[in-house]
């Protein structure tokens, strides 16, 4: 069973939960200035692109934090 064993990279799972809290709350705030926007329709397509990265990403280095690496 040695073989199967991982160790969970707790730094990335807690970069990871971090980033998708920043990129709720950015989507969150820029969403209240849209009504001070020009164009609140491309300022919002902007801003959920750069959300999307940003909490793809965390997803990203949070699945592979849980995952971990082999133990040796």
């Amino acid at each position: 069973w040695g073989i199967f064993m991982r160790k969970t990279n707790w730094r990335l799972v807690i970069v990871g939960f971090a980033l998708i809290v920043l990129a709720l709350i950015f989507f969150a705030g820029m969403t209240l200035m849209t009504g001070r926007s020009s164009d609140p329709v491309a300022l919002m397509q902007t801003v959920g692109q750069v959300s999307g990265a940003l909490g793809g990403l965390g997803l990203v280095m949070a699945i592979f934090g849980v995952v971990g690496r082999r133990i040796a």
